[in-house]
């Protein structure tokens, strides 16, 4: 077995379980699928195989998974994970045809953590720290959003400061530099994996290209390290993509994020 494989099959085991959705404030069950609310009007639908359920099922579960979070008013908005390795006839046709929008196409990374850490320069004139006060991680996300040429969305700095109140693990670092923070990135220790899942990585566009990316990945490899974590995972965008993939992590899949509103 090569190592893709074999990293596509721990990614399989131990991620696709509870370790997926740390964050959702309630999951239910509608046959193989795993319904979630999280925080800010959010709705999740994730599985771990859908290989058994014939085309013209698949058209039945996507609109039971909208009729359950069309009866929650605190939903907004509807994400559905779909992954290029699994076996889903008629799922995408499903999802258009019942409103559903795909965004951006991401590459699912996985590789030993010691790799992110290994000849990692610090970059001159910044800090590298982890944050939990309000008043950083408001800042924190507010860049984020800068950086995606996204609006200041409140709700997102609203429920990472409950997940950080609920200490699930999660932590938030970021790249300040004359007192600016200038890149942001999750860490996601899994429980009862080898998995430490990086996250939410954003980084100012004046600020790319000056190896801080990766200087605030090591940063977050070496917590996970001392935690016990052997693997990172990461969903990446073509602009963090080869950064991990010079680290030694490999491209095992890929993911497209479904939208309905």
């Amino acid at each position: 077995m090569t190592l893709r494989k074999q990293y596509l099959r721990a990614y399989d085991e131990q991620l696709r379980t509870d370790a997926e959705t740390p964050a959702a404030l309630r999951m239910t069950r509608l046959g193989q699928l795993r319904l979630s609310t999280f925080a800010g009007g959010l709705g999740f639908v994730s599985y771990r195989d859908l290989s058994n359920t014939v085309s013209q099922g698949m058209s039945s579960l996507v609109t039971g998974a909208i009729e359950y979070f069309g009866t929650d008013p605190e939903i907004s908005k509807i994400l559905w994970k779909v992954r290029q390795h699994d076996m889903t006839p008629g799922l995408i046709e499903a999802l258009l045809q019942q409103g559903f929008s795909p965004g951006a196409q991401e590459s699912i990374m996985v590789g030993q953590l010691e790799g992110l850490c290994t000849n990692v320069p610090e970059p001159e004139d910044v800090t590298l720290r982890k944050v939990t006060s309000e008043e950083d991680v408001r800042a924190a996300c507010a860049m984020a959003d800068e950086a995606f040429g996204e609006p200041t969305d409140l709700r997102t700095a609203d429920a990472m400061l409950e997940r950080l109140a609920r200490k699930d693990g999660m932590e938030l670092w970021v790249a300040e530099t004359d007192g600016k923070i200038v890149g942001c990135g999750r860490l996601e220790p899994v429980p009862d994996s080898d998995f430490a899942g990086f996250w939410g990585g954003a980084m100012l566009s004046p600020y790319r290209g000056r190896g801080i990316y990766r200087a605030l990945t090591a940063a977050r490899a070496q917590s996970a390290i001392a935690q016990g974590k052997t693997l990172a995972h990461s969903e990446s965008s073509e602009f963090s993509r080869p950064i991990l993939e010079r680290s030694g992590l490999l491209k095992i899949s890929t993911t497209t994020s479904y939208w309905r509103p």
